[in-house]
């Protein structure tokens, strides 16, 4: 397994130490340098760990696992680069250096009694894979303090990434930090595996069992790391695939209530010309808006009360609930407005929720779109309207008109708010002639069921 899975490691961590060397050429911190040094120490670690290569080394050089010394001495280091980079992300550069000393005193010591220990191993002809107490003396104790340093090195990385990705200033560090972080359980199994092959040699037998869950564990925490370490560079890039995707998705979603919006408010539409999707989803946006303003004059608030006591019957809450609401005032309406039955009574808004910005804006409009398609109930609220003439307990009378006379449609009063106006005509006298401003009389046929009595097409398909 690890002829392939090393290779492939060594490669990626070549890849990002290539990638973070431009980085040099404008930022030389310790930040930047330290995590260099990482993926330089994590590429030589993987290379040295490849069979062959590990073979070589040692035959090369003449001393029995001399390739084992080497990788996990880089592994070491590799690891206090880690501590660096985060311990200067999240403090002062003196306060960081302060708080490095006493880990990279602890990791000298861990590297100068690992180098004794195998020196003196080497010296006493111990095989390196055994740790049976009759034979081997000092390779055991060679292993624990090699998987102490590296787990204690280990949980400070991981608890240094989880604390600082709760206030890293960018969305993408954060993400990033959080798997760096989530890799513990993995370097975990790694140490675990290593100290069963101690325990194992103790007890007279092999750790060849699970031997594979150690090269697993390590290969999938380093190329995780490897991505968290990276991505605060690259995520950028998806961000704006995605915001490149979920612009078109938003303007299909949007389009068909933007469609039967403004077919029954037409002048709201302006054409927006060649533009970008992204101002074309503006403008459908914006257009939804002031349809919605423009068909306030054909809602009933009890309409909204309807729908507001069905979503909650139904378990809506929050955004959800206003959005079903705003979809149910919509399509009763738009219904209305077709049926030619304008209330008298119409809300001061047709809004039911206030989004801050234009992300949140499309968000709720989408909620609206698809409440408008799917939700029950709108369906519901819509075939209780369908079967209702708006009825009133007082008869329809407009403000300030005196009792006994009917509403003229060209005088000024009638003109700033016609609709009580029209609600008196059609209860009083459906069929009423008036005079034009010039003098001249017309008809007023107020009633549907009226105009097509008397249209001359009355009784054609």
């Amino acid at each position: 397994m690890n002829n392939y899975l090393y290779p492939t490691v060594a490669a990626i961590s070549l890849l990002a130490f290539l990638y973070k060397l431009r980085v040099l050429r404008t930022d030389r911190s310790p930040t930047q340098i330290a995590l260099l040094g990482h993926f330089l120490f994590l590429t030589i670690t993987f290379t040295i760990s490849i069979p062959p290569v590990w073979v070589e080394i040692s035959q090369a050089a003449g001393i029995v696992n001399l390739s084992g010394l080497l990788s996990q001495s880089t592994v070491i280091l590799s690891a206090a680069c880690q501590q660096l980079v985060l311990l200067h992300l999240s403090h002062e550069r003196h306060i960081a250096w302060r708080k490095s000393v006493p880990r990279l005193v602890f990791l000298a010591l861990v590297l100068t009694t690992m180098m004794t220990l195998f020196c003196m191993a080497s010296s006493f002809g111990e095989r390196p894979d055994d740790f049976a107490v009759t034979n081997a003396r000092y390779y055991p104790a060679y292993m624990i303090v090699y998987l102490t340093g590296h787990t204690v090195n280990q949980v400070d990385v991981g608890i240094l990434g989880w604390r600082y990705a709760q206030v890293a200033p960018s969305a993408w560090l954060r993400r990033g930090l959080m798997l760096i972080a989530l890799t513990l359980p993995l370097q975990l199994v790694y140490i675990g595996s290593r100290l069963a092959d101690v325990i194992a040699g103790l007890a007279g037998t092999t750790g060849h069992g699970w031997e594979p869950a150690a090269q697993i564990g390590v290969t999938v925490s380093t190329v995780t790391k490897t991505i968290g370490w990276t991505i605060p560079d690259w995520g950028r890039h998806i961000s704006k695939i995605w915001a490149w995707i979920d612009c078109r998705r938003s303007y299909r979603q949007l389009s068909p209530l933007h469609a039967k919006v403004t077919s029954h408010t037409p002048d709201v539409v302006l054409d927006p010309g060649d533009v970008d999707m992204r101002t074309r989803l503006y403008r459908l946006v914006v257009e939804i808006r002031d349809a919605q303003w423009r068909l306030r004059t054909w809602m009933t608030p009890t309409v909204a009360e309807k729908a507001r006591k069905h979503a909650e019957a139904a378990g809506l809450r929050d955004e959800e609930l206003a959005a079903t609401i705003e979809a149910a005032q919509l399509a009763a309406a738009m219904q209305a407005k077709d049926r030619g039955i304008q209330p008298v009574d119409y809300p001061s808004s047709p809004l039911e929720a206030g989004p801050q910005d234009l992300a949140s804006e499309i968000t709720f409009q989408r909620k609206v779109a698809r409440a408008f398609d799917t939700s029950p109930t709108v369906a519901a609220v819509l075939t209780r309207t369908l079967h209702t003439r708006p009825t009133t307990q007082e008869p329809h009378v407009m403000p300030g008109l005196p009792e006994g006379h009917l509403p003229q449609p060209f005088d000024a009063a009638f003109l700033d708010n016609p609709y009580p106006g029209y609600a008196q005509l059609r209860d009083e006298s459906p069929v009423h002639q008036v005079a034009l401003p010039d003098g001249s009389p017309i008809w007023l046929v107020l009633r549907e069921e009226d105009v097509r009595a008397g249209s001359p097409t009355h009784g054609c398909p």
